[in-house]
């Protein structure tokens, strides 16, 4: 596990980081989330050695993260990094051989991310003749190379279109699949909310939320429901503890205001049935976005 204990870390009189806190689990794709200047790729930097901290602990299977073991990390900054002059393959295997991978290990690791990543047709390309979405790709294998034990990504689907989204994401799930704990910072949360396990939410350089996602969910979510009948739903302005909150002929979401805790579903459900069909009653969860704009 890679844990980051009270990290705090100052420029001049700017407090970037303020004690903060977080675990990345094996096995589990965590979320990084927080506005411009929040302090995410700040305390990306320090994970990997790139920054020092001005205080607190970054560990990985509970020893102190030294350079040898950042070595066996994979690192993708939001900044793109290669050599645009260099064949795609070409760049991707002497990167893998820079991590200690053979010439043949690295020939190996090199052909299949370009056949998962769906890059093999432009192995001999250089890489400034892609598009910025190839290329954002052939960054994300050039992290993946040297099969590194934790992803660090900074922002990973920049500039993906939606299908080279998915792209991407099968092979991240792949690797966490197989044990990788993944951190990631992205600022589309629709993609993030279908593929992290776990969220940690930066606000001012504090841990502003963190858990699990549908522990947040939650704990941030209000007793909300979305019925539909088969006919009109008017009548719920109506019953009592209840708060209206989209209302379109069949179908309603609403709150519950009452203070009769889990009966009160119940209860509008049972006033439903003696009324009219019912088609669907469902709660109705805070998205990613729901609770972005809460906390920070």
């Amino acid at each position: 596990m890679l844990k980051v204990t009270t990290i705090s870390r100052s420029f001049g009189d700017l407090r970037v980081l303020d004690g903060v806190s977080f675990d990345v689990r094996p096995g589990r794709m965590t979320g990084f989330l927080g506005a411009n200047g929040s302090g995410k790729t700040t305390m990306m930097r320090i994970i990997l050695g790139v920054l020092a901290p001005q205080g607190g602990t970054v560990t990985w299977r509970g020893e102190p993260v030294t350079q040898s073991v950042r070595q066996r990390f994979g690192y993708m900054p939001e900044e793109r990094g290669l050599y645009p002059k260099m064949k795609v393959a070409e760049q991707i295997e002497w990167l893998g051989r820079l991590h200690g991978l053979s010439t043949e290990q690295a020939k190996a690791n090199t052909g299949r991310l370009l056949e998962q990543l769906e890059l093999s047709t432009r192995a001999d390309d250089k890489l400034e003749a892609l598009s910025l979405g190839n290329q954002q790709r052939v960054q994300v294998a050039a992290a993946l190379v040297h099969e590194p034990e934790a992803l660090i990504l900074d922002e990973p689907f920049s500039g993906l279109d939606p299908i080279a989204v998915d792209t991407v994401l099968a092979v991240l799930r792949e690797r966490a699949a197989a044990g990788v704990p993944v951190l990631f910072s992205s600022h589309q949360l629709a993609v993030v909310e279908r593929l992290c396990d776990d969220l940690v939410i930066l606000s001012d350089g504090r841990i502003a939320a963190a858990g699990a996602r549908e522990e947040l969910r939650a704990k941030h979510g209000t007793a909300r429901f979305e019925l539909v009948v088969g006919t009109d739903a008017g009548w719920l302005r109506d019953h009592p503890g209840v708060r209206i909150v989209d209302l379109d002929g069949p179908r309603a979401v609403f709150d519950l205001t009452g203070t009769d805790g889990d009966r009160a579903d119940q209860q509008v459900l049972a006033a439903a049935l003696r009324r009219d069909e019912v088609r669907s009653f469902t709660p109705v969860v805070p998205t990613l976005d729901e609770i972005f704009k809460e906390v920070i």
